[in-house]
């Protein structure tokens, strides 16, 4: 079959997309289904092959591949073929559509990549429609895509798809699920008089319907012509089918159809709708609100499957800190899920939950601006809605578990004494997460100790580093509070600068000494401007970097080697293995030449201008009030700057030490051949580690979880606020100013610069006074502030990381501004409104 020149579509199945490309796999499944596609055959990959070789078609040069053959005759044996298959349906239109191997695959679809031709007739027209077909596959816009996707061009062949055509009276497109909010059981039909290209094209304006297809009703309804140009029966109909099509080739499709005369349907193509994002495996019957805990981090990235076992594990340990002592039951699930190879905490019982609800927006508030909007949308909506009369059971729900869980008395202890019950905690941490393997364990024992480690470590940990957390947010709150209208936003903003304890500043500011040391020294400069980074990594892994460099890195990296960018992930690896990055980033610091802009600079102004902003709201009350404020005011800048602690040993104290468990069993199962290389063991789940020691051959399956994580990795949009049937909660909260975005204020001032949209801080470049422009950020990015005018910044809230950092350096930032940076392009003019949170844009 595989060397077969031409198949009727009747002899094609979904996995037979190798050869009949993914288009039409699909229409072939479509008619095994017996749905209505009309008939035809398929020109297949192996001919396409032929073809490629007689034109002699260079893969690494598309032009002149696609001018080759498009030039170029066809081989004899090929055209035969499809010239006795076109006869033997009887001549007359046909449609000619290209089919890709690359097209119309989960994870790869995108409309309009190849050539369709449309009512070809006659020999000659069908064979200069094939040629055509085939020169699309490397025209600028499929080749252009399969490069962002990461599809190797060597690889790809393209078949094509011979079609009667249909007679139509109307036709259009069908997407099974909302396109643009995600929702699943919504099929959204756009349809117009005649052939579907118009549509497809944007030729037309068509009539625009959206049924809700389970209760079988069409909820939205545009007419753009003199009357409707389908029926609602057959709108509701087409949707019925729609369903079935998805159902059948197992998910969501945007698909072409046409109605002929007779208002019989036809299914012309089905392909995957990839932009959406991805369901939990397991999705409950009633719709649930997930939130998105990577955005809470300030991390867009996708978590390795290794890297997700904690975050499981720690969803396990919520569930059994909440557990009903009455009953022996905990939550009946882990409220962590995982969508998109990401995690996702569930909070609908607490959005249902009156006190929790209120504890959900204001905490949102602070540290994830945006999400709490969504939330405050949702709690309208019935299904989500607070119900009457729990506030007083939720308090006797909710009492006993705080109270167990000793957070009241710790965070009384860090107001009363913060220097002492700081000191306390880390000492308590650095205790309490000890742990020993005897080198010579093997890799069983080392997963057993990984799987032990986090039983024991989480359910010590986090009770002791939310305290940390809740006395730093409610001083600051309190503070707001109690001067009401006699403070306003920005000195409230002001307070926050220059914050002693928070461990990201104090590595910031060792990084910035390490540089001064090294720019004293020539040989050090020089070595460090004449080589690249990942040079210069290399160089010091080999330890022959100049003294004055290697010594002074190395014992930074004993301090904050445990860090990384997209730390959170305990699969990605730490600034002790690749330096390459902190390379990067010193020998950017040695080209600073304004010791006004040194990150020492901006925290000793920070804690200036917080002094003297304390210093002017005491004087504005007296008494007792006064003493308060005092008090209130002192806590918040000793509690503030922790804020980051609790991440900052989390990552030291349970991530890295589990990471660095793996890491030789990894090097075993490498050595033994059942992954390909150590880091692998990151790659897959503890179950499958375990399956790999007893001796299963695990690289097919590292091989899959890396595809997966590449395709994630290159998403450019993951939802805040998720809900199962698919819907992206914040789409229709995106609330556009005239002439600009709408955020939440982060860091007062007003500045005008040009952006520079930047999706990860390795290897980029800031020009001095340009706007940064990120979907979120964590310690990896600070360096990009020391030369950034103003901050925008798709997530985060005032006490973000991005927040925290743009008022230290005293830049404008305006923060959870949604879509950022899909509307803002490098280049533009912005003007940002750290006060307002409002980001203007030039007029082009």
């Amino acid at each position: 079959m595989a060397d077969q020149l031409v198949l009727s579509l009747e002899e094609i199945r979904a996995a037979d997309a190798a050869i009949a490309g993914g288009k039409g796999a699909n229409l072939g499944e479509l008619i095994a289904a017996g749905f209505s596609v009309p008939l035809g055959f398929i020109l297949t990959t192996a001919a396409y092959g032929v073809a490629a070789r007689s034109a002699r078609v260079d893969p690494s040069d598309p032009t002149s591949a696609a001018d080759r053959l498009r030039a170029g005759d066809v081989p004899r044996a090929v055209a035969t073929a499809a010239l006795d298959a076109y006869r033997s349906m009887g001549g007359g239109k046909v449609a000619v559509r290209s089919s890709a191997t690359a097209e119309d695959l989960p994870g790869a679809s995108f409309a309009g990549q190849q050539d369709t031709f449309l009512n070809v007739e006659g020999d000659q027209s069908l064979i200069d429609a094939i040629r055509r077909c085939w020169a699309s596959l490397w025209n600028e816009r499929a080749v252009a895509y399969r490069r962002e996707r990461g599809l190797d061009d060597q690889s790809v062949a393209l078949a094509v798809v011979v079609q009667r055509m249909v007679d139509a009276a109307a036709a259009g497109v069908m997407f099974t699920a909302h396109p643009i909010n995600g929702r699943r059981g919504t099929a959204v039909i756009d349809a117009a008089p005649g052939l579907g290209d118009a549509v497809v094209s944007g030729a037309v304006d068509p009539d625009h319907n959206v049924v809700d297809v389970s209760a079988g009703q069409i909820t939205e309804r545009v007419v753009r012509h003199e009357r409707p140009v389908m029926s609602d029966a057959l709108i509701v109909e087409l949707a019925e089918i729609g369903r079935r099509i998805e159902r059948r080739l197992g998910g969501p499709q945007d698909v072409e159809f046409a109605v002929d005369g007779d208002e019989r349907l036809w299914i012309v193509q089905a392909r995957p709708i990839t932009n959406l994002y991805p369901l939990p495996d397991e999705v409950p019957s009633d719709t649930r609100v997930y939130f998105s805990i990577s955005v809470a981090q300030g991390y867009f990235a996708p978590i390795t499957p290794m890297g997700m076992e904690a975050f499981l594990a720690i969803g396990r340990r919520v569930g059994a800190t909440f557990a009903d002592d009455r009953t022996g039951s905990t939550i009946a699930r882990s409220p962590v899920v995982v969508a998109g190879e990401r995690p996702f905490v569930d909070v609908t019982a607490v959005l249902r939950d009156p006190v929790g609800r209120d504890f959900l927006e204001r905490l949102s508030a602070i540290g994830e601006a945006r999400s709490s909007v969504v939330f405050r949308k949702l709690s309208t909506d019935p299904r989500f809605a607070a119900r009457r009369g729990r506030r007083a059971g939720s308090v006797r729900r909710i009492l006993p578990v705080i109270l167990r869980s000793r957070i009241p008395v710790r965070a009384l202890r860090l107001w009363v004494s913060p220097d002492r019950s700081r000191a306390r905690l880390i000492r308590d941490i650095e205790q309490g997460t000890r742990i020993d393997i005897p080198a010579g364990a093997t890799a069983s024992e080392r997963l057993d100790a990984v799987e032990e480690f986090m039983r024991v470590t989480l359910p010590f940990v986090f009770p002791r580093l939310l305290p940390v957390v809740v006395a730093g947010m409610v001083s600051h709150v309190a503070v707001g509070r109690l001067l009401g209208r006699r403070a306003g936003p920005e000195e409230l903003m002001a307070l926050s600068r220059g914050l002693p304890h928070n461990p990201t500043t104090k590595m910031d500011l060792a990084l910035w000494e390490l540089t001064r040391h090294i720019r004293s020294d020539a040989g050090s400069r020089e070595v460090l401007a004449s080589r690249t980074a990942a040079e210069l990594a290399e160089a010091y892994q080999a330890g022959q970097l100049p003294p004055v460099v290697q010594t002074s890195l190395s014992a930074f990296l004993d301090r904050y080697g445990f860090r990384s960018v997209g730390e959170i992930d305990l699969g990605v690896a730490r600034w002790s293995e690749d330096p390459t990055h902190l390379l990067g980033v010193i020998s950017n610091y040695l080209l600073l030449a304004d010791d006004a802009l040194a990150p020492d600079a901006h925290f000793r102004r920070g804690a200036r201008e917080a002094e003297a902003t304390a210093t002017a709201l005491l004087s504005r009350v007296r008494g007792p009030r006064r003493l308060l404020l005092r008090f209130l005011l002192s806590r918040a800048r000793a509690l503030m700057g922790s804020r980051e602690l609790p991440k900052y040993m989390l990552i030291r104290n349970v991530f890295t030490p589990i990471r660095a468990m793996l890491r030789p069993v990894g090097a075993e199962l490498a050595a033994t051949g059942r992954v390909t290389v150590p880091e692998d063991i990151y790659f897959l789940t503890l179950a499958e580690a375990r399956g790999a020691i007893a001796g299963a051959d695990m690289r097919e399956t590292v091989a899959a979880h890396r595809a997966e994580y590449g395709r994630e990795i290159a998403r450019r949009h993951v939802p805040r606020v998720l809900l199962s049937d698919g819907t992206d909660a914040e789409v229709a909260l995106v609330e556009p100013v005239e002439g600009g975005l709408r955020g939440s204020p982060a860091s007062p001032g007003l500045v005008t610069g040009k952006a520079r949209v930047i999706r990860s801080p390795q290897g980029a470049h800031l020009e001095p006074g340009e706007i940064l422009v990120a979907s979120s950020t964590d310690p990896g990015w600070m360096p990009l502030f020391l030369t950034a005018g103003g901050l925008v910044m798709e997530m985060g809230g005032m006490m973000s990381h991005g927040a925290v950092v743009a008022r230290e350096y005293g830049i404008p930032a305006v923060v959870g501004v949604a879509g950022a940076t899909e509307r803002i392009m490098t280049g533009d003019s912005l003007t940002v409104d750290g006060t307002a949170g409002v980001v203007s844009m030039a007029a082009t």
